[in-house]
């Protein structure tokens, strides 16, 4: 099919190779503009523009397609169907249907469940056990298209976002290039979505990720997993940030007040009416490390309370 594809970050670019891969004509690509990064602040062109410009396919950066500047070229593009994968920007009403196949969206969560855009996180911070992702017609809501392809994703228990997110990549891409071949062959048949179930993925920050040792350890277990591997769960301490990378559940309950210490080999907090592990953390102002290293520097003991 001729394509033209409109995404931006690493699981877009994913999803961008694979279409090349199958075979299929990208007649451009659409993508955010280049922005600053890191502390020397240089411009850096986002991972689609890159594989883009390795093929030979033209790029767009406009601003914004709400303007209807754009509009012309797409329509002299004439692809068979416009692909969006983590794009960034709104598709506006007069370009869902410029292309004879329209315009279908690869959403990572099995819809109506999560729609907007923290699915995956949102997956692991709520402790559920599969995720997945869905192929979509894209309509003028927030991801409320008609689902044309799902394809389930199992949630390892200790698995953090970021880990989960690369497994997702890989299968939303497979599944892209498969959906694409049905809805040429005429086999893919659009469902309704039942909006009354729809849940929503709004965007983490860095308060949200803030826990405390009144929850539950298994609160805590999947808010670490799923704050990983930003903007990284934390707890105060002294008036600090103390970052958690990686925790799990102990074994044996605990009785003692939340927050209390109730081992050191591995640190052990009591949360909730169990305890909660903490194997790596990072102070603030310092650098990772294990948990046992810290409390030790902090000269805590059992007994003591967070």
């Amino acid at each position: 099919m001729k394509i033209l594809f409109m995404g931006t970050p690493d699981i877009a670019a994913e999803s961008l190779s694979a279409l090349i891969e199958a075979g299929h004509e990208i007649c451009g690509v659409f993508t955010r503009r280049d922005k600053p990064v890191g502390r020397k602040q240089i411009m850096t062109a986002p991972p689609v523009k890159k594989l883009a410009e390795q093929h030979g396919i033209p790029v767009y950066q406009p601003r914004t397609l709400r303007d209807g500047t754009s509009d012309d070229l797409i329509r002299n593009l004439a692809p068979d169907i416009i692909v969006v994968v983590a794009y960034g920007c709104i598709i506006p009403p007069q370009l869902l249907h410029v292309a004879p196949y329209g315009c279908i969206n690869l959403h990572v969560s099995l819809l109506p469940k999560y729609r907007g855009s923290a699915p995956i996180q949102w997956a692991v911070l709520n402790g559920d056990l599969r995720t997945g992702v869905s192929i979509m017609q894209l309509d003028e809501g927030l991801d409320t298209g008609d689902v044309l392809m799902v394809e389930p994703v199992s949630i390892d228990p200790e698995e953090t976002s970021g880990q989960l997110f690369d497994r997702v990549s890989a299968v939303g891409a497979k599944t892209l290039v498969t959906a694409l071949e049905k809805l040429q062959e005429g086999e893919l048949q659009p469902e309704p979505q039942q909006h009354d179930l729809a849940t929503v993925a709004p965007p983490l920050t860095k308060d949200m990720a803030r826990f405390t040792f009144d929850e539950s350890a298994a609160h805590i277990h999947n808010w670490v997993r799923g704050m990983n591997p930003w903007p990284v769960a934390w707890f105060e301490q002294d008036g600090k940030r103390i970052k958690v990378l990686e925790c799990r559940i102990a074994k044996e309950a605990s009785h003692a007040a939340p927050g209390t210490v109730v081992a050191l080999k591995p640190l052990t907090i009591s949360a909730g009416e169990d305890a909660v592990e903490l194997l790596t953390v990072t102070p603030e102002g310092g650098k990772p490390m294990a948990g046992t290293a810290w409390a030790a520097g902090r000269r805590l003991r059992v007994g003591d309370h967070l």
